[in-house]
């Protein structure tokens, strides 16, 4: 295994739960990428909405998708421990044009079975920005550092070998074992070029502001499509993210540093959802793998007979890679895993 982050680790948990000998290997330290350092969304589905999965899968494979992460969800509230609060979140329409896109994503999703509820009237504190939102009740947030750390601990307990400041070549590494498992997502290019075109290295920023007098966002919420992402810890701060469209040719990119182009605009959002100037206390960036179809790349390497990989979770892997870690184990240890062509790396083959 390469990669000790939240795939890294849940595919050492499955294989070692089935007695299979595994080594996790990370370069830096358990948690010590994006996995560690995003803002800890636990959330349903993947990073397309609902409506367009269906349109670019068929109604039967955006539903399977949607199935497999609500799952991923219910494995993470047994695993997490005190890591996951299950809270819902927040959908958020910025606009005009959001809010007819968010009613078609409500339609398709209760349409298809799956809970979901459409809120025109906002609270106070978010009708000043926001026009409408979909409270998904059963998403929730985690600490991700703690929750990745912990599927470490619970690997390392089950029998599975964890291996940090260990960096490893993984043309080395596929002739000396009987798999090799890379599970870098956003450094994917490093440890296989060949997939430097499929899973892009993509920057999300981070800061966190002192404590609010109150509480006054109490799950995770998630606008603009993306760009703007926040919680309230339960000791009052803030934890914010997002704004890359104020520099998205920048952001491109696999330096782990922060930038004005964007910490300023989130400055400027959690001035607004606070209504008041905050102070901020830590800023940090982590690197996540997009790839072109905003789908996971999960399975066997095109042309390595022995080299999988788990990666390109698109800014959505907290859930999803533990869904594909798990996946991709199984279908390591010799069963057939038919929910591994949702993510087949030959589909761009």
């Amino acid at each position: 295994m390469v990669g000790a982050g939240v795939t890294g680790c849940a595919c050492a948990l499955r294989l070692a739960e089935r007695g299979v000998r595994v080594r996790l290997h990370d370069a830096r330290t358990v948690a010590g990428g994006a996995s560690g350092r995003n803002g800890g969304f636990a959330l349903r589905g993947a990073a397309m909405p609902y409506d367009e999965a269906v349109a670019q899968l068929g109604r039967e494979q955006a539903r399977r998708l949607m199935a497999l992460t609500e799952a991923g969800l219910e494995r993470l509230e047994g695993l997490a421990g005190n890591a996951f609060r299950r809270l819902g979140s927040l959908r958020l329409a910025a606009d005009a044009a959001e809010f007819a896109a968010l009613g078609a994503e409500h339609e398709a999703l209760v349409a298809d079975g799956f809970v979901a509820e459409w809120l025109e009237r906002l609270p106070d504190a978010l009708a000043r920005l926001y026009c409408g939102a979909i409270l998904h009740p059963g998403d929730g947030a985690i600490q991700p550092a703690r929750w990745v750390r912990r599927l470490a601990g619970l690997a390392a307990a089950a029998g599975a070998t964890v291996i940090e400041q260990s960096p490893v070549d993984v043309d080395v590494a596929a002739r000396a074992a009987d798999a090799v498992v890379v599970a870098t997502d956003g450094f994917t290019s490093t440890a296989l070029p060949e997939l430097a075109e499929l899973v892009r290295p993509t920057r999300g920023q981070v800061l966190v502001t002192g404590p609010l007098p109150q509480l006054r966002y109490g799950r995770p919420h998630y606008a603009r499509r993306g760009f703007d992402y926040w919680q309230q810890l339960p000791d009052g701060r803030l934890v914010l993210g997002g704004r890359r469209d104020a520099s998205f040719e920048e952001e491109w990119t696999a330096v782990e540093e922060t930038t004005q182009a964007v910490q300023g605009p989130l400055e400027h959002l959690a001035r607004d959802l606070a209504g008041a100037p905050v102070e901020i206390t830590h800023r940090w960036a982590g690197i996540w793998g997009t790839t072109p179809d905003l789908l996971p790349l999960a399975g066997r390497v095109p042309g390595r007979e022995r080299t999988w990989v788990a990666a390109g979770y698109s800014g959505h892997g907290n859930v999803l890679g533990l869904v594909c870690g798990s996946l991709v184990a199984d279908a390591v240890a010799g069963d057939e895993v038919p929910d591994l062509a949702l993510f087949d790396p030959e589909r761009f083959v």
